[in-house]
């Protein structure tokens, strides 16, 4: 069976300024031309189709369009909901929807059952994992301590469960939007950390064909068999190096996997550039970037006059501007903002206690400041899924 595998769409989603409804559109034409043209059998999405969880009006038509045409196609198509979906709203006539091959997979409860497809080899059944939020799902699974490992888990020993009852021969992909260990981040995720934990272990998927993974915005092979397609589109300059891809995977017979990444079109290319501002409006060898989304890093002792509107001369479709001046590390004017760079909110209320107290908080006092990130945090979906 061939298989297109996606993900992490973010309709309605903009960058920095730039409303991208309009490339997604595009890449909605690609993905549609793309199954065409490769006879695939099947399209997998791997949730966050959507960038938030009351979606604009403009990207509900736009995943309704692709929807028709991918029927239209006469192609199966599973979808789970990602962390930046409202798993509900996004289930809305799910059943309706699967008499016409789209199959949402949104409720927790169902990672056991599967939707069954067929090919000349037998069935392939793929099971739909939504974003497993612990706090929310902890007492479905059954699991006492809400972390992702662990929920996980469970879920995938329902899908284990299930696929031994099966005919012996079937094929089984599993669908699981996740951040899994050996994945690469980007700045333009959601950070999903609990209880001091974000990663899970690549070995609780073990026993199936094929995972295809959402959430990472880059496309990556952890295994030959686990895979991030990434994000079809850019959504930060932490992306600028990625080649945006999905993956065209052929299940062989026997559960075999070859895959190959198929080229996303690229609206318009990113750059990062460094440097004093005269150095960048001076440097021939930027020339290149001139048409490029533009993020530019100032390094200059002394913030100059007027620095977006001279970049934007040479760089018109420059997006970000970032002062950064080259000062030693112990230099008072470092900013609070690079001191804080890379750091959880975990580590930052503990370098506070330690501020304030003269002495960092003890095992119970992180454990309290841990849970209290991940009371907010559970509480803010609560609150998102609710609206």
């Amino acid at each position: 069976m061939k298989l297109l595998h996606t993900s992490d769409w973010h309709l309605g989603r903009a960058f920095h300024r730039v409303n991208m409804l309009g490339v997604q559109a595009g890449f909605v034409d690609h993905l549609v031309e793309t199954v065409r043209e490769h006879g695939v059998e099947a399209v997998v999405v791997s949730g966050d189709v959507y960038d938030r969880a009351v979606p604009p009006l403009a990207a509900v038509e736009l995943f309704d369009d692709a929807l028709h045409r991918l029927a239209g196609l006469g192609v199966p198509t599973v979808m789970i909901s990602g962390n930046h979906d409202s798993a509900r709203r996004l289930g809305v006539g799910a059943g309706l929807i699967d008499r016409a091959g789209i199959h949402l997979r949104t409720d927790p409860a169902g990672c056991g059952s599967p939707v069954v497809l067929h090919d000349a080899h037998g069935d392939v059944a793929f099971y739909g994992l939504p974003y497993l939020e612990p706090a929310l799902v902890k007492a479905e699974f059954g699991v006492e301590k809400a972390g992702h490992e662990a929920v996980l888990a469970a879920a995938m020993d329902r899908v284990r469960a299930d696929l031994a009852t099966r005919a012996r021969g079937t094929r089984s992909v599993v669908l699981a939007h996740a951040f899994v260990t050996g994945g690469e981040r980007s700045d333009s995720e959601r950070d999903i950390t609990v209880g001091g934990v974000a990663a899970v272990p690549c070995g609780v998927f073990d026993g199936v064909d094929y995972v295809a993974l959402g959430h990472l915005h880059g496309c990556q092979t952890l295994t030959g068999r686990v895979r991030y397609s990434g994000s079809p589109l850019p959504y930060s300059f932490s992306e600028a190096a990625h080649r945006k891809s999905m993956w065209l995977v052929d299940l062989d017979a026997d559960g075999t996997v070859t895959a190959e990444r198929v080229d996303c079109p690229v609206p318009r290319a990113l750059a990062r550039l460094r440097g004093t501002l005269e150095e960048l409006l001076a440097d021939p060898e930027l020339t290149a970037h001139e048409e490029a989304w533009v993020e530019a890093t100032l390094t200059d002792a002394v913030r100059p006059a007027e620095p977006m509107a001279r970049l934007t001369e040479r760089f018109p479709h420059t997006l970000s501007l970032v002062f950064d001046p080259e000062r030693a590390p112990d230099d008072p004017a470092v900013s609070y903002a690079r001191r804080l760079a890379g750091r959880s909110d975990q580590q930052i209320a503990e370098d506070f206690v330690s501020h304030v107290r003269g002495a960092g908080p003890d095992d119970h006092e992180q454990t309290v400041l841990r849970d209290a990130f991940d009371a907010v945090r559970a509480d803010d979906t609560l609150r998102e899924v609710a609206r």
